[in-house]
């Protein structure tokens, strides 16, 4: 009882969380003028041969949208979200990621 209680607040933190992310993303592109958008597969490259970054982590919006995160072992992370047309566009990317250990959800085994 006491994971399903810590799981279901992760779960609500984290949501809020993506929320506020996304409002953030769009009024940056917003004061920017626009985002750096383009086809998947040259992000990837891109991404890959200057930064040693590749796919670490995905996810699907309500929308339709997805996005990935892709890290490299040095730290450095970029995150991108391809829309259902196809068009990809780089919502954020940094340094110094790291992975959380991750809890398991539901009853333990």
């Amino acid at each position: 009882m006491f994971r399903t209680a810590i799981a279901s607040i992760a779960l609500a933190g984290s949501l809020l969380f993506s929320a506020h992310v996304q409002a953030q993303v769009q009024a940056q592109v917003q004061a920017s003028g626009g985002a750096v958008c383009g086809e998947r597969a040259k992000f990837l490259t891109h991404l890959g041969k200057n930064h040693n970054e590749s796919p670490s982590a995905m996810g699907v919006t309500a929308s339709g949208r997805v996005i990935e995160v892709l890290t490299s072992s040095d730290g450095t992370w970029t995150i991108i979200m391809t829309h259902p047309n196809g068009l990809t566009c780089m919502v954020a990317a940094g340094k110094a990621w790291e992975d959380i250990e991750r809890i398991a959800l539901g009853p333990a085994a």
